[in-house]
């Protein structure tokens, strides 16, 4: 049974860096975006107002903490989105999506759409994406109590 699961999570890896590359590719070269681009829009594209603070952009998206200033920083430079102060609290920014960013997203969203299910979705069939979607729910929500935890004992 360990060996099994194991093996699933090696699958897992293998999928996630084989698909994510793909779609990064594809995304580059048709649209003229990288794929943490794409996610900092969806993400933003999703949120209330179409905007988030960088500590909560920072958790949402697929890349490390430490890259997404300099990410956010380059899509700033691109009009893309705008970084505003945080009026209640002066020491927060805000991330806001521009209007040139949902024309962006609304452009690449159809590519990457088409590559998510060329890549990913059509290996599955509707009981296989239930018992996946159910199973990665689980492990997602699990780890998302172990991060807020984490950071409670650290006092943030």
């Amino acid at each position: 049974m360990a060996d099994l699961r194991m093996r699933a999570w090696r699958a897992f890896l293998e999928a996630h860096a084989r698909v994510t590359t793909l779609l990064e590719d594809d995304l580059r070269r048709e649209r003229g975006l990288p794929l943490a681009w794409y996610d900092v829009l969806v993400q933003l594209e999703e949120a209330e107002g179409h905007r988030l603070r960088m500590t909560e952009l920072a958790r949402r998206v697929l890349i490390s903490k430490s890259g997404l200033t300099r990410l956010v920083d380059r899509m700033v430079a691109d009009g893309l989105v705008n970084r505003c102060l945080d009026d209640a609290d002066r020491r927060g920014r805000w991330v806001e999506l521009t209007p040139a960013g949902f024309e962006r997203l609304r452009d690449a969203a159809p590519r990457h759409l088409r590559g998510v299910r060329q890549y990913f979705t059509s290996e599955l069939d509707e009981e296989a994406s239930g018992v996946l979607a159910a199973a990665l729910g689980r492990i997602a929500a699990k780890a998302e109590r172990e991060l807020a935890a984490r950071e409670r004992q650290r006092g943030r």
